[in-house]
């Protein structure tokens, strides 16, 4: 069985016996010597990677992303009969430290102060004696209500670090129910739990059921004083909608890092919108356990076992 994995990031799973792994450019089409190969791994790949995988690995039984997101590989037009293998849980520690550092990063008012230092202003606003909870503004975690949007295995793993710091911590999702010793409510309860929420952390993938979810009326539902964070997908939010929130003062803050489109356009407005804090999808790119999940796949799949976060095609 051949294996061919990507050179955008070093990979040395260990591998069944018979099993070749070659190593070949993810943003050039494949090679013809090896078009023979049974499985493709993909991270970062480009459009004519995927379109000439498609067109010509007739053998191919196993696409493993290492990617958590596989809408791009779904719609890329792989035969029924792949299996697509999504990358879910290599990346929940380093989006969850994202959205924590975002989300400490807004309450703690470290825009604002780095910018009193480029003024060379010791802010006696931000520092100095402060109340834990002063009206119309979120500055801590503890006693904050917590509501994880999109409450996966990324979200079961952020939600004890907020826990640890004091928030009382919720999950939404698409069925009602207690996940990881979290309460989960349905997706159709959300706008009704809003006005309660201090802080909302959207972790949605990007479909057609979530497109424009974190839109004018969910915006709307928060109080004034709430944070908004999105680690999810930029195709969730409804970006006009947050940009007039936060100018018209009805939301307390966002940080965000993903957009839609990617790169976030130069001219693009948001850029401007007061008291928003973009990171450049930065939140992932780094797999965590990579080389194991290979390794666990291929040998599932030369065993006839269970392949690990098979999508449903």
């Amino acid at each position: 069985m051949k294996i061919l994995l990507p050179d955008t990031m070093p990979l040395a799973p260990t591998l069944p016996e018979g099993c070749e792994a070659v190593t070949i450019d993810a943003r050039a089409e494949i090679p013809a010597e090896h078009y023979d190969a049974q499985v493709l791994v993909l991270w970062g790949p480009s459009g004519r990677h995927l379109e000439s995988a498609v067109d010509n690995l007739a053998d191919l039984r196993l696409v493993q992303s290492l990617s958590a997101g596989i809408d791009g590989i779904l719609a890329a037009g792989f035969r029924e009969d792949v299996v697509i293998a999504a990358g879910a849980g290599l990346h929940s520690r380093t989006v969850s430290e994202h959205a924590l550092a975002l989300l400490l990063s807004l309450l703690r008012r470290l825009p604002e102060a780095r910018e009193a230092q480029q003024r060379h202003e010791w802010s006696t606003e931000i520092g100095g004696l402060q109340p834990l909870h002063p009206e119309g503004r979120v500055t801590t975690l503890i006693g904050a209500k917590v509501l994880i949007w999109g409450f996966g295995e990324i979200g079961q793993t952020l939600a004890p670090m907020l826990t640890a710091l004091g928030a009382e911590v919720r999950g939404a999702a698409r069925s009602a129910g207690t996940r990881s010793g979290y309460e989960v409510i349905a997706e159709a309860d959300v706008l009704a739990a809003l006005p309660e929420v201090d802080v909302l952390i959207d972790i949605l993938p990007a479909s057609e059921q979530t497109a424009g979810a974190v839109g004018r009326e969910a915006l709307a539902a928060l109080p004034d004083h709430a944070i908004f964070v999105n680690v999810g997908r930029g195709a969730t939010v409804d970006q006009t909608a947050l940009r007039e929130a936060l100018e018209a003062g009805t939301l307390g803050s966002a940080g965000i890092d993903v957009t839609d489109p990617e790169p976030l356009p130069v001219e693009d407005p948001l850029w401007d919108a007061p008291r928003l804090l973009i990171t450049p999808h930065g939140a992932g790119g780094r797999p965590v356990g990579a080389d194991d999940r290979i390794s666990t796949n291929v040998e599932a799949l030369a065993d006839g076992g269970e392949i690990l976060h098979a999508a449903a095609r």
